[in-house]
């Protein structure tokens, strides 16, 4: 864990008894990413221990956005679009969690309460408990006062006092005493344990996780290049296996850890492995197979080791249509033509060669494969009916250099 409102009295408050346990959150996108995974977990584990989860969808705080991670003001998203999204981040969040039994999980939406609220009960009842000078010593607002040209709407400013209501409404409804969630949320959900103390004279606990992040010390996120969502449309399962088999040396046993379920002695054995012989990546090849499993399923790490087996054996014989889908979405290079096109035409336009004649120099030279056969043919045309599945062309230059061509 980041931190703690209380460690020693939220070890003891779990130990008697279930307790109800929520995290939130909120639909930014139309799709969970791999940053939203640990905290998924996270709950599943409280679960695990004989603990309530409630999986709340901010789909009233969706509409404002959640500033802490900022430096500029969000572009305000459609009612209809956050409805929509909300419903498709429920449906992958409800994925990870158990429903049956006295400790299933209860999934909310905080637009029934907040979206019923008048602005004079809001003003009155939770606005008057807020400081703020307290506000505005937040570091994601200081720094947002201080930049140039920047500053914070009173939208964003008041979205850590729309969370604290999320924590008294599900005190109040399902009698939940703590909340978890990303360290960047700690402000947020301290608002919320103040929040239920001054209101309902009730002690709750806030706990935060560490933020995951990638290589280069970036957080994950919804927003920019390199979002690795769970929704396999978005980020094939190929492309998913392969970011976590990418992992650094540095994560992998930690997200062994946070992102499985494997036994503490078999997570012991691996780092004891690693240890011994890094290079052989026994660690990124476990935590890749249990996470995708986790996240898509036998079937989706069936096609994520098939796509990878065949493309590092250069042997595409095995390939299934979808695989090939997977590829033309995410996993590779692919050019999209309209009709029948020449083989070193193609080539020039793609990243394989710089020109046509650097395209036929190394099509004479066998240096390339189309569809796993090797080609010396310069005239070689590109069409459905030498295609695979009527539809693509997978070429190799050398043994590592890979670009998919489909036709439209």
């Amino acid at each position: 864990m980041a931190q703690v409102s209380d460690e020693a009295g939220l070890k003891a408050h779990l130990a008697p008894c279930a307790r109800v346990v929520y995290a939130g959150f909120d639909p930014t996108a139309d799709s969970l990413q791999m940053g939203n995974l640990f905290l998924l977990l996270t709950l599943r584990r409280f679960q695990r221990a004989g603990h309530r989860p409630i999986l709340l969808v901010g789909g009233a705080t969706g509409l404002i956005g959640d500033p802490s991670d900022k430096t500029e003001e969000r572009n305000l998203n459609l009612r209809d679009v956050v409805a929509d999204w909300s419903m498709r981040v429920r449906g992958q969040a409800e994925r990870f969690l158990d429903f049956d039994g006295e400790t299933g999980a209860i999934v909310v939406n905080n637009l029934d309460w907040i979206g019923q609220l008048d602005v004079v009960t809001f003003l009155r009842d939770v606005g008057k408990h807020f400081s703020v000078n307290a506000m505005i010593q937040r570091e994601f607002v200081k720094s947002r006062l201080e930049a140039k040209g920047s500053g914070i709407s009173f939208a964003e400013f008041s979205y850590s006092i729309l969370q604290a209501m999320d924590f008294k409404q599900l005190a109040q409804r399902y009698g939940c005493t703590v909340q978890i969630g990303g360290s960047d949320q700690w402000g947020n959900i301290v608002s919320g344990v103040d929040l239920v103390r001054r209101t309902l004279e009730t002690k709750v606990f806030a706990l935060t996780i560490p933020l995951a992040t990638k290589a280069d010390g970036t957080k994950f996120g919804k927003t920019g290049d390199g979002a690795v969502w769970l929704d396999g449309a978005k980020t094939s399962p190929y492309t998913f296996y392969q970011f976590l088999f990418n992992t650094s040396d540095r994560d992998v046993m930690s997200y062994l850890s946070q992102l499985t379920f494997l036994d503490i002695e078999e997570i012991e054995a691996v780092g004891k492995a690693v240890a011994e012989n890094p290079g052989a990546r026994d660690g990124q090849r476990l935590l890749a197979a249990e996470v995708t499993r986790l996240v898509h399923g036998e079937q989706g790490l069936a096609s994520a080791r098939r796509i990878t087996d065949a493309l590092f054996s250069g042997s595409v014989e095995s390939l299934k249509e979808p695989d090939l889908e997977q590829l033309a979405l995410d996993g590779i290079g692919c050019t999209t033509i309209k009709a029948d096109a020449g083989l070193v035409a193609v080539m020039a336009e793609t990243p394989l060669a710089r020109s046509r004649t650097a395209a036929r120099g190394l099509v004479q030279s066998a240096a390339v494969r189309v569809n796993g056969e090797l080609t010396e043919d310069i005239e070689r045309t590109l069409s459905p009916s030498n295609a695979l599945f009527g539809r693509y062309h997978l070429i190799r230059r050398g043994k590592k250099s890979w670009h998919l061509v489909a036709h439209a």
